[in-house]
């Protein structure tokens, strides 16, 4: 039993999946957050050339 015990401790299997767990969740937040960001950048740019074009369209 104790062998076991001492052998599930030495296991680093799932050490490493739970680092790659980690990885996975900070690459796919700063994905969000970049997104957020250039998403509302990009929405006041298409505002502005549809204002733009409001005069021009009419």
């Amino acid at each position: 039993m104790k062998k076991a015990i001492m052998n599930f401790l030495r296991d680093e299997e799932g050490v490493t999946a739970i680092e790659y767990g980690l990885i996975a969740a900070l690459i796919a937040l700063a994905i969000i957050v970049t997104v957020g960001l250039v998403g509302g950048q990009l929405d006041a740019v298409f505002e502005r050339v549809r204002v733009a074009l409001g005069g021009a369209a009419a």
